[in-house]
């Protein structure tokens, strides 16, 4: 069932019930979309982005160690010839 129907069938659902306000309207649209946005950042796996910020750092750390280590190693080969 896509979202449009189950929004459909929510208005409905509440116009049948008599409890139709603009108020409730509002309010049943912004829940169902904060379930709608919940689901898709868990399904996306989605980080914010102090989380991001620190593992870029982290990243950007590495390489750099990564680097180091790597010229470490041809200038020890270049010795050694």
């Amino acid at each position: 069932m896509s979202n449009s129907e189950k929004l459909l069938k929510t208005l409905s659902s509440l116009v049948e019930n008599g409890i139709l306000t603009s108020k409730d309207i509002k309010k049943e649209i912004s829940t169902d979309l904060k379930f709608t946005r919940d689901k898709l950042i868990n399904k996306f796996q989605l980080v914010s982005r102090e989380e991001f910020e620190i593992l870029k750092k982290l990243v950007q750390k590495q390489e750099l160690a990564i680097r180091k280590l790597s010229n470490r190693k041809k200038t020890k080969k270049v010795k050694k010839s």
